[in-house]
């Protein structure tokens, strides 16, 4: 069975393989809109029109989800990298996994609920401050208790349904991904000699394939669902 390598640090337990592979999607995120962004010019080469491209698609998500002007200026940004980290962290696991043993070191990130999770939480946190901004603490609080005041608890756990719909989607994808490419090239390659081994190879491609199709709707779907939920909070109905 597949392990994360766990370490503690003063009483705290530290997932390690979370760490490094987010790092270095973090790392990877930040080097590639480097290179992107470098050198723009009035007439842009193929490397901006790229980086404009991605620019203009998360925009596009935002301002088709949040009516507030003020917030979209802050959320563009946030938007346009939540995308990029989510879509690399997605990949990974499809096309590189390091092990020692039974501890795996590299994997989708996204597969692990964690990591999910501590999205889900980051836009919940942000749909609370903008949500504060817009109407003030009163006013805010007040809404919870719209249309009418017997909906008070409906809408305080929805709150708690967002949060784990919105990561819980996210890691159910990419997990179940990650499992089936590990069946179809461990126990299918190995399974019935040579003619497994020939059969599981197209398979493997194919799924790949279609894994960063899903991973790709899955980061859109992610920061679209953000947006949408942060849109509510700064939206007077």
């Amino acid at each position: 069975m597949e392990k994360s390598f766990v370490f503690k640090f003063m009483g705290l337990n530290f997932d390690l393989t979370g760490i490094i592979d987010s790092t270095l999607m973090a790392l990877a995120v930040f080097l590639i809109c480097l290179w992107l962004a470098r050198k723009v010019e009035m007439k842009p080469n193929k490397r901006q029109n790229v980086f404009e491209y991605l620019l203009d698609f998360t925009n596009g998500i935002v301002k088709d989800n949040v009516s507030d002007v003020d917030a979209q200026k802050h959320l563009s940004l946030y938007a346009f990298v939540l995308f990029l980290f989510i879509w690399f962290m997605n990949q990974l696991g499809m096309f590189m996994e390091v092990k020692v043993d039974d501890w795996v070191f590299i994997k989708s990130p996204t597969a692990d609920p964690v990591a999910t999770m501590s999205f889900a939480m980051m836009t919940l946190l942000l749909s609370f401050t903008f949500g504060v901004q817009r109407f003030g603490v009163g006013g805010y609080l007040k809404n919870y208790t719209q249309p009418v005041g017997f909906m008070l608890p409906i809408n305080i756990v929805e709150e708690f349904t967002n949060f784990l719909t919105l990561s819980l989607r996210l890691y159910g994808n990419i997990y179940a991904g990650e499992v089936l490419l590990t069946l179809i090239g461990n126990d299918l390659a190995h399974a019935g000699g040579p003619f497994t081994l020939i059969l599981a190879a197209p398979l493997a491609m194919i799924w790949q394939g279609f894994s960063v199709f899903i991973g790709s709707i899955q980061a859109y779907v992610f920061v679209t669902l953000s947006m949408v939920y942060i849109g509510k909070k700064v939206t007077t109905e």
